[in-house]
């Protein structure tokens, strides 16, 4: 009786092979589309990577998990699959977390040349408390001077920025926190425990080298007004007028004394 069950089995084996080629066959044959459109959309290698930009980090669960805004690749196919968020390590007051995915979009063919906004769950175990958050060892995220959920991203000062000083390292960093382009140069014009007056200019232009090479120079200048917190000089308000003219309508708590000799401000 083991014989005529096997063979039987081997016919069904047999016909159900032949079914598979048949249907392979027509698979191809899909209307609306061409062998060629899809071959391109299901041929291209999905390669592992990272989001191109962290957008923001919040907490959620009572802080035992993390939701990590993503920019990730998009197009008219599918773009990306396997999107996950990992916990790595704790160490040293820091939670080391990665986002990854993968994506047809190192291939230009495949049309995944856009970007979509994308949520990664990273499951801690347990509450973040005040632990920093570092995602693909590059952004870092604190939940202290953050309005929950959300956590604050640590700039260039670090996460810790030092209290308002009448310092050039305090004035520098007054500047990386005012609006204006890189490599803005400072002149301290008035400074005491509560208020800091800088004079800030940009040079503008053509793309030039050194000065004499024959390329026009020019500049943009800007008066600002900073008011001392806890986590240093905030930018409150700015004027170029001579004197206290304007300045005092804005901010009439401004001493005299710190914008009484105030020149008018070049912007050329």
């Amino acid at each position: 009786m083991g014989g005529p069950a096997v063979w039987q089995r081997g016919i069904r084996t047999v016909v159900l092979g032949a079914v598979l080629v048949i249907l392979a066959g027509c698979g191809s044959q899909t209307a609306g589309t061409t062998p060629e459109a899809t071959g391109a959309a299901t041929s291209t290698a999905w390669t592992l990577a990272s989001p191109s930009r962290i957008a923001g980090v919040r907490t959620a669960d009572g802080g035992r998990s993390l939701v990590v805004d993503a920019d990730v690749p998009d197009g008219a196919h599918d773009c990306v699959r396997g999107l996950r968020g990992e916990l790595e390590t704790v160490a040293h007051g820091t939670v080391y977390v990665m986002v990854t995915f993968e994506t047809r979009s190192l291939d230009r063919d495949s049309g995944c040349t856009g970007t979509r906004r994308a949520e990664a769950v990273v499951k801690l175990g347990e509450p973040l408390r005040s632990h920093r958050v570092m995602v693909n060892n590059l952004d870092v995220y604190t939940p202290t001077g953050a309005t929950p959920p959300a956590l604050r991203q640590c700039g260039e000062n670090g996460c810790d920025p030092t209290p308002p000083r009448c310092t050039p390292s305090s004035y520098q960093q007054a500047v990386n926190d005012t609006d204006v382009p890189e490599h803005t140069g400072s002149e301290e014009r008035g400074c005491d425990d509560t208020w800091l007056v800088l004079d800030l200019s940009t040079r503008t232009g053509p793309v030039c080298g050194d000065t004499g090479d024959g390329c026009p120079n020019s500049g943009v200048s800007q008066r600002w007004f900073y008011r001392a917190e806890t986590s240093g000089w905030r930018p409150v308000a700015t004027n170029g007028e001579a004197g206290c003219v304007g300045i005092r309508e804005v901010l009439p708590e401004l001493p005299v004394r710190l914008c009484a000799s105030l020149p008018r401000l070049d912007r050329s």
